[in-house]
């Protein structure tokens, strides 16, 4: 028994066919917009490229990129495709197509819908990618004069200020690394040659934390330096005073950040997939009942169309069936011509038939 059976007469299928040529064209700019939004998250990664470690977060925008061009490309075929089939005359030239263009739609919008659900799920990869990032960018702060690193500075600086962030997971961050590089530490003071004896590894720590972590809200002037001193200030009490500093740490802030972005476009996406999913059970209605109509020889009769041919528990059997008797003739065939066939290739040219 076939699986949503649906009757049409020559009207419903003519404007079916008009309908999805619609929604065809209405998808290929849904492709632009799948193109677009992974050309988008793409860019937002690079940007901050230098605050990341090379972990796959990049494959979620390579793949949306990918499916936006593709979606263009079947959506642009399914258009021209509807259009013709209009006209049952025309329908005879697309026969042979169509079944396994719906199956490349099918896998398709398989892959949209991966697309989706890996919006969701690279939010463990984003985090370590970021923690790893960030600690390095924290460590060579100050190495202005180190090629490959000068501009890192100015990056980590700009990232507090526009996200309103302090070190990586926080302002105590900057207390266990140099932050401050050699060149501005004047070693004739003692202070200076005490801190770095201090350190077992011989760097200069301190309580302090760069200017771009001054919360610029705070009307009190900014205590970026001996901030744990209480005695060093008026009025001062770090413990229990609202520190005029970014609290929050830059992973955490970044991490929001790119998160609310994946999860608008992973929306996105699990809509286009949804609108995708409709577009190709339409086409498969239209495909079933145009070759019913052929069956018939009647342009202007009713036909059914159907999503399977045969129910979900028939249609494994059946194909299996099929499949069983298409090696038994191929084995006769071997024999009586005395050629071997070319099993793979004929494989290949039935096996859209094999779940439709």
């Amino acid at each position: 028994m076939a699986v949503l059976r649906v009757k049409f007469t020559k009207t419903k299928r003519d404007k079916l066919a008009q309908v999805l040529w619609i929604l065809n064209w209405i998808s290929v700019v849904t492709g632009i917009i799948l193109f677009s939004l992974g050309l988008f998250l793409k860019v937002e990664i690079n940007k901050r490229g230098e605050l990341m470690a090379e972990r796959d977060v990049q494959y979620v925008p390579n793949m949306l990129i990918a499916v936006g061009l593709i979606a263009c490309a079947i959506n642009f075929l399914g258009g021209k495709i509807c259009y013709d089939c209009v006209d049952t005359t025309k329908f005879l030239r697309w026969k042979l197509i169509m079944l396994p263009y719906i199956m490349c739609t099918f896998f398709f919008t398989f892959c949209v819908l991966v697309g989706a659900l890996m919006c969701y799920t690279t939010h463990g990869e984003l985090e370590e990618s970021l923690n790893l990032g960030l600690t390095q960018a924290v460590r060579f702060y100050k190495d202005t004069d180190m090629p490959g690193r000068c501009f890192l500075k100015r990056t980590v600086d700009m990232l507090q200020i526009e996200f309103r962030c302090c070190g990586n997971n926080g302002y105590k961050d900057w207390f266990q690394i140099q932050w401050v590089s050699n060149r501005y530490l004047d070693m004739s003071q003692k202070e200076v040659l005490d801190r770095f004896r201090s350190n077992v590894e011989g760097k200069y720590l301190m309580d302090a934390v760069p200017f771009s972590c001054c919360n610029v809200n705070s009307p009190r002037p900014c205590i970026q330096q001996q901030i744990t001193n209480n005695s060093a200030h008026f009025n001062y009490e770090h413990q229990t005073e609202e520190q005029n500093l970014w609290m929050k740490g830059c992973r955490h802030a970044l991490l929001e950040y790119y998160t609310h972005i994946m999860q608008s476009i992973g929306l996105t996406v699990l809509i286009t997939w949804l609108f995708e999913l409709s577009v190709l059970t339409g086409v498969r209605y239209l495909q079933t009942s145009l070759e019913n109509v052929l069956r018939q020889g009647d342009p202007n009769s009713e036909s059914e169309g159907w999503l399977l041919e045969n129910s979900f528990m028939e249609t494994p059997i059946k194909r299996k069936d099929i499949f069983t008797h298409f090696l038994e003739k191929s084995e006769i065939m071997k024999v009586t011509t005395g050629k071997d066939i070319d099993l793979p290739s004929i494989c290949f040219s039935i096996k859209c038939t094999f779940l439709f």
